[in-house]
């Protein structure tokens, strides 16, 4: 039994006891990050534990876990340009250096990021940035939540429907 969530992500994912899944997605878990010193920071973890790199899955898994990564970056984009007119962009990442089980970033960026950072990869923001209680998730980002949920809902009917016409 693993006592804290975070020791097994998707574990707890799978079990229920992940609180930051937003939803479950076709080949893994639609999650907000930890930080959230970026909003709307969100990850897709993989849903076999075990796994550690996209090449470890067969290619018709691997297919369905580049969708969900589409879909959440798609999400992400949506609600964050809908909630701060100063959204640019996501992007979107599959490192796997520091956690051995395959899980792909989507980062929103901003205009208001400061022109040290606005063109230079996440990781290269100051680790107060990552340490910071105020960024820490908390419930000041339910609605955050909510609207990429809603978004991820959306893009799914969007998705059965097309699926439908064809």
């Amino acid at each position: 039994m693993v006592d804290d969530w975070r020791d097994d992500r998707i574990g707890s994912a799978l079990n229920g006891t992940n609180p930051t899944v937003l939803r479950r997605l076709d080949a893994g878990f639609a999650v907000i990050g930890d930080v959230q010193f970026l909003p709307g920071y969100s990850v897709l973890l993989v849903d076999e534990p075990g796994v550690e790199r996209l090449s470890d899955l067969p290619r018709s898994r691997r297919t369905a876990f580049l969708a969900d990564l589409d879909r959440l970056g798609e999400a992400v984009e949506r609600a964050c340009r809908r909630r701060d007119p100063g959204f640019r962009r996501v992007n979107l990442e599959i490192l796997g250096n520091a956690d051995a089980f395959l899980h792909a970033h989507v980062w929103p960026r901003y205009e208001w990021e400061g022109p040290e950072h606005v063109r230079r990869p996440v990781w290269l923001y100051p680790a107060e940035n990552w340490r910071d209680p105020a960024s820490a998730l908390g419930p000041e980002h339910d609605a955050l939540r909510e609207a990429i949920g809603h978004e991820l809902d959306a893009l799914a009917v969007r998705a059965d429907s097309a699926e439908g016409a064809g």
